[in-house]
């Protein structure tokens, strides 16, 4: 299927007067010439009838020739990849379709109807109506989309399909690590589940565009999360807080740290779950998991009691803001130094100890423990949940103690030989 550009008012090949430049195709099915404006302006002295282009050489070359030159060829490859969609999906390309889609891609319709959005929304609401994504996954693809709409803002580079391509990734790559702060690990995370959208976009035939097959996600990396030892936990759980809600921060962290349960999962405790001195639990982030047993002792049972097998929990991310005044107030307040990736480029940060202590800290912290104590790992997996090691092993964080009683347990026992006289 071929297309052409004409002038509207060609004054006999020679007026200085501009006038329009018209795209034309022809429909044979519907025995209908296509003629769509593309709003650009050249006088006939300007424009070589033979190549149907402006003129790029010569007396008669216009200023802005290389400008309409270009807007002529984004019409035309708008075109021939409609033509090869269409192709490809065995579907004729209609006049309909090509107005609605030159409408949407150089805003000359009146309609506001954003299919790029549209589909987006159509892909999650599939996904949560038929059950296949747990609540944390439904958040981080509304957090995708909101990052979207933000890049589109703060870049100006207005999202469409046809505009998925190396540049976007380029933009959207520094947006995420200058503009957004992301990590190496936050950044590949979403670029996953942003190409997970564009696969079911194209089987879905929503886009042919599949230049983002060629997005390569960064290799993620272990990050340097702080773990405590069990000394450091014995001085959470002995101290005072200040406020009766820091001391139910501190009681739910301090059960984190001795069961190993991520905050989510903490909901899940209650006298039904709670069965012979163990908590009894179906996992609820994978729901082909088999049934956890943790076994509770002294304090993890005082805790419990304490709040009749019903912890006060609070937004997870209230539970982070208000564990570091815990720490701050314990007088964790020394600093740590810790590394940062952004892909190839890493950066040394400083922070104060209880600055890097979160909920997530109490889970890493309970792993670190085990392992230090000698306990199998495959023991602590049936406890923590995991199946894969790989990712259970980066819970654990070997600190210079460990180090030391590691050189000790191998080497301690040799001793400097005798100096012999000379």
């Amino acid at each position: 299927m071929k297309h052409s550009f004409y002038l509207r008012e060609p004054q006999n090949r020679i007026g200085k007067k501009s006038t329009l430049i018209l795209f034309t195709c022809h429909f044979n099915k519907e025995k209908k010439k296509f003629v769509y404006s593309t709003g650009e302006r050249i006088a006939p002295m300007n424009w070589s009838f033979e190549n149907k282009g402006p003129k790029l050489k010569g007396d008669n070359r216009a200023t802005n020739a290389n400008s309409i030159r270009q807007q002529l060829q984004r019409y035309s490859i708008k075109f021939e990849e409609l033509v090869a969609l269409q192709s490809k999906i065995n579907e004729d390309l209609t006049s309909k379709v090509l107005k609605e889609c030159f409408d949407e891609e150089f805003k000359k319709g009146t309609k506001t109807k954003d299919i790029f959005y549209l589909a987006y929304d159509s892909f999650t609401e599939e996904k949560i109506k038929r059950r296949e994504w747990k609540p944390s996954t439904i958040k981080r693809y509304k957090n995708i989309k909101n990052h979207l709409l933000e890049f589109e803002k703060q870049v100006s580079y207005k999202l469409t399909f046809s505009n998925i391509n190396e540049r976007f990734y380029t933009d959207f790559t520094d947006y995420c690590y200058s503009t957004l702060d992301h990590g190496t690990n936050t950044f590949a995370r979403n670029v996953g589940l942003f190409k997970t959208f564009m696969f079911w976009a194209l089987k879905e035939k929503y886009t042919y565009n599949e230049a983002f097959k060629n997005f390569k996600k960064p290799e993620r990396v272990v990050t340097q999360e702080v773990a405590l030892t069990l000394d450091q936990v014995k001085t959470i759980f002995e101290f005072e807080a200040k406020s009766k809600s820091l001391d139910k921060v501190k009681d739910i962290f301090v059960f984190q740290c001795l069961t190993g349960l991520r905050y989510g999962e903490l909901k899940l405790i209650s006298e039904r779950t709670v069965r012979n001195g163990m908590i009894i639990l179906k996992e609820d982030k994978d729901v082909i998991k088999e049934i956890r047993e943790i076994p509770l002792f002294e304090i993890t049972k005082y805790i419990l009691k304490k709040y009749n097998n019903q912890l006060p929990l609070i937004s997870n991310q209230k539970q982070n803001e208000l564990i570091k005044i815990v720490f701050k107030n314990a007088e964790f307040d020394f600093d740590v130094e810790y590394t940062r990736n952004k892909n190839k480029h890493k950066e040394t940060l400083v922070k104060p100890f209880y600055d890097r202590i979160s909920s997530h800290t109490g889970r890493r912290s309970f792993i670190t423990i085990l392992k230090k104590k000698g306990v199998a790992d495959k023991t602590i997996m049936k406890m923590t949940g995991h199946r894969d090691l790989k990712t259970f092993n980066t819970y654990y964080k070997v600190d210079l103690e460990a180090k030391r009683d590691a050189i000790e347990l191998a080497f301690g026992s040799m001793e400097l030989p005798k100096l012999k006289r000379a």
